[in-house]
């Protein structure tokens, strides 16, 4: 369904009983809410959530921000990152972290359960740096709480994040094949025919669309530290990281632990960068166990 939220359109899909504690999933980096592997949503309506997903600002259904005037080819942005130039960006986390927010108004969800993953957990992490009074937990998945494209960093990362054309069904299923590929859970690996479909699916809702995916990087890049703010935090917050992760190692995922007083932290032997459908039981249960230890 479209709701309006934090003053723009976003796709919201609302599961499990309304009654029940909301729990909030955030998506990453160009992907959709079709990327959740459909165990995850369903282990956690029947783990008494009501379980919401919904599709970043640029991507899938929701709001495109096309006439933003930022840049949005990849090269461009690589260039002036690797220059140091202050690059314009059509909107900050903050903005989507007000998006969730929004999302709550627009459901009527007074305080929310939050997970978010990648950029989705820098995200959860601003939310609960900026609405701790809305949120009751915050889990946050395969993140960081530094800046994403540190100077000494930009040549290695950015390259592998910006996306460079819009690409057709085949070549969709094919780059998400790699993406699994490079960034995958070694230990919990989905099979070729899901990964496709998956992207499928993607592709029908719209995308890939680069210069939306270059916006909303655009916008993780302009993200500030947040390992001084962290510090103060009393809001109870899980931190989960791949031991296996190549995109963002593990010892990312342990600086947040690190920083959040209280937190509790699980490194997971195998996973990688992607939650599939074998990893979904483990995150439902360490999320659900920690949600009722904190009740």
């Amino acid at each position: 369904m479209q709701l309006q939220a934090n003053g723009i359109t976003l796709e919201v899909e609302d599961r499990g009983e309304v009654q029940n504690p909301a729990l909030i999933l955030i998506r990453g980096l160009g992907t959709q809410l079709v990327h959740w592997p459909d165990n995850l949503i369903s282990g956690f309506v029947a783990a008494g959530f009501r379980t919401i997903v919904f599709d970043n600002r640029d991507v899938g259904l929701s709001q495109r921000f096309d006439d933003a005037g930022v840049p949005s080819d990849a090269e461009a942005i690589i260039a002036a990152a690797i220059r140091g130039d202050q690059i314009q960006s059509a909107y900050a986390l903050s903005d989507m972290a007000n998006d969730v927010i929004g999302i709550m108004d627009a459901l009527n969800i007074e305080r929310a359960h939050i997970f978010g993953i990648s950029m989705g957990g820098a995200i959860a992490q601003l939310l609960a740096l900026n609405h701790a009074d809305r949120l009751l937990t915050d889990t946050i998945i395969m993140s960081t709480c530094r800046p994403l494209v540190e100077r000494g960093a930009v040549a290695e990362l950015l390259p592998k994040l910006v996306a460079r054309e819009d690409a057709s069904l085949e070549a969709a299923q094919d780059a998400l094949v790699a993406e699994y590929g490079m960034w995958g859970s070694p230990g919990f690996p989905a099979e070729e025919s899901y990964i496709r479909t998956q992207a499928t699916s993607a592709y029908l809702r719209g995308g890939p669309k680069a210069a939306g995916i270059n916006r909303q990087l655009l916008a993780t890049m302009d993200a500030p530290d947040r390992r001084p703010a962290l510090k103060a935090l009393t809001l109870p917050c899980c931190v989960i990281h791949g031991l296996d992760d190549t995109l963002l190692p593990h010892a990312l995922g342990a600086e947040i632990a690190a920083h959040i007083p209280d937190s509790t932290y699980h490194p997971i032997k195998g996973m990688g960068h992607i939650i599939t459908p074998l990893l979904a039981p483990e995150i439902v249960r360490i999320v659900s166990e920690f949600v009722h230890k904190t009740a």
